[in-house]
């Protein structure tokens, strides 16, 4: 596996907040060897513990990436839904931002059926086939289509489960289903955890401020530079 220099220092990690746990009263005994502190009534997280899960995380995120394997990101709290697909978008990657339907990995075959009528849907209003139905279907199909670009829209050209899942969120629950469903599948995962999180869910779990859009955006910015260093070094090699 190769390993890289991912520019990950303990002052930046700082300046971004991702030192800043939960409340000490709400917290997981399972997160102590990643807690360095207490201060006023707060875990303060280890972030040399953070600079070495990062560091491995990105070095997973770019090895996957150059031999052209496809994540999937998940993080649906509303204040990072653009984040999350901005940066989707910029490494290629596949993405869930506002909702996470049950059974959308364990049940593929039936998301198979559904992304297929979705981009039926998307490719009929392209083409204008919504203006020759009656008002009131046509209401109907673009009401579907709106559920769907929730749910399935930043899934719609998966054409496969994903190789890694980038969780951003580990004790909300939609992203809890989500990582449930790597888990029984077997499905690699990367996730941040806050101090009331459980570390030993994910394959690699980031002890971070995941309340702080700040802290979120450093952590994810740096794993989609990894992906993106392995997308170009998969392009070279092709």
């Amino acid at each position: 596996m190769t390993k890289r220099y991912w520019n990950i220092n303990l002052r930046d990690l700082l300046e971004s907040g991702v030192h800043f746990g939960n409340h000490s009263k709400k917290w997981n005994p399972k997160m102590a060897p990643y807690i360095s502190a207490e201060s006023k009534h707060r875990h303060i997280i280890n972030l040399t513990k953070t600079a070495r899960f990062l560091y491995e995380a990105c070095n997973l995120v770019f090895n996957a990436a150059s031999r052209g394997k496809q994540f999937l990101i998940v993080g649906t709290e509303t204040i990072t839904a653009d984040l999350v697909e901005e940066a989707a978008i910029k490494a290629d990657c596949h993405f869930v931002n506002k909702k996470w339907t049950g059974g959308l990995l364990t049940n593929w075959s039936i998301t198979e059926e559904r992304l297929k009528y979705f981009n039926y849907l998307r490719v009929k209003e392209i083409k204008g086939g919504f203006d020759c139905l009656p008002k009131k279907d046509a209401a109907v199909v673009k009401r579907q289509l709106s559920r769907f670009q929730k749910t399935l829209g930043g899934i719609k050209n998966m054409s496969g489960l994903p190789d890694i899942v980038i969780i951003l969120y580990q004790n909300k629950n939609e992203e809890y289903k989500a990582l449930q469903e790597c888990i029984t599948l077997g499905i690699p995962t990367i996730s941040l955890i806050d101090t009331d999180s459980d570390p030993d869910l994910a394959d690699i779990s980031i002890p971070a401020n995941d309340d702080n859009i700040a802290s979120v955006e450093f952590i994810l910015n740096k794993l989609v530079f990894a992906i993106c260093q392995g997308r170009s070094s998969y392009i070279k090699n092709l």
